[in-house]
């Protein structure tokens, strides 16, 4: 099941496309520009009408596409316009809305942080906690976060590296964030997707979430295991829907919390 909030871009952003016309995201008119400029002759950005530019590299290797734009980032990020490097690379298909996993190749693999720098699709998951009486567990993200510091969390949530599936994230970023051990099995509900798309100082955020839910006992504790949560609080639906309101939340943690809600209403 699928759901989405998608929010238009600035109107003098500019879209950028893959040789096959599959969009790949927008930027601001000069971040095109300037990628334009950067980029080698063989692989050229060329501008194609209004508002619109055409990447020409399908010629190229996956390995060489990655090479040539993680280049291009090292570069930005040294100059201080790409922030909170994490020297993990995402894999990109463009704004893909098959059914995962995508049954064509990905494009090229870029380092994380660069993704929303060149407005493009990355994917993520998200874990609610529930308790046997209907709690929600959330995190607080750690005050040293480069993307939203301070703000509640869900149980667990992070970015999908390159060559991982959304479930053995899910598994992994409940032992790393909350140090609970759980297997795909431990999921309860089914997974569902959000597709959250918004522009954000950073550049333009479109990522495709993957939405776990997972069950906690009465004698379970989730502590922190890798630095990136600062405290766990229990909190019962009335209270995260006030917390939300108040935006003490992500924006991403809001969504997946409050489409779960009216989800289960409805049903």
């Amino acid at each position: 099941m699928r759901f989405c909030q998608s929010h238009p871009p600035p109107p003098d952003w500019r879209a950028w496309y893959w040789d096959d016309g599959r969009l790949l995201g927008w930027m601001p008119p000069e971040r095109a520009t300037m990628l334009a400029q950067l980029l080698p002759r063989h692989l050229p950005l060329r501008q194609e009408g209004a508002g619109r530019w055409v990447w020409h590299a399908a010629s190229a290797s996956v390995a060489e596409r990655s090479q040539v734009l993680q280049t291009i980032a090292n570069d930005l990020y040294a100059r201080g316009l790409i922030h909170g490097w994490r020297n993990e690379r995402y894999a990109c298909w463009g704004n893909c809305d098959a059914a995962w996993p995508y049954p064509q190749p990905e494009l090229f693999r870029l380092e994380r942080s660069a993704f929303r720098y060149f407005g493009l699709r990355s994917h993520a998951v998200h874990v609610h906690g529930i308790t046997v009486d209907g709690r929600m567990w959330c995190g607080r993200r750690a005050a040293n976060k480069a993307i939203d510091p301070k703000l509640l969390d869900n149980l667990a949530a992070g970015g999908l590296p390159a060559d991982e599936q959304p479930v053995h994230c899910a598994v992994r970023e409940i032992q790393e964030e909350a140090g609970l051990h759980r297997t795909p099995k431990d999921f309860i509900g089914g997974v569902y997707e959000i597709l959250s798309e918004r522009a954000e100082p950073e550049g333009w955020h479109n990522e495709r979430l993957f939405v776990y839910t997972t069950r906690l006992a009465a004698h379970e504790r989730p502590i922190n295991r890798d630095g990136e949560v600062s405290e766990f609080m229990c909190l019962d639906l009335p209270e995260v829907l006030r917390r939300i309101q108040a935006g003490e939340f992500t924006l991403d943690a809001a969504l997946c919390i409050t489409t779960s809600y009216a989800r289960y209403a409805h049903h």
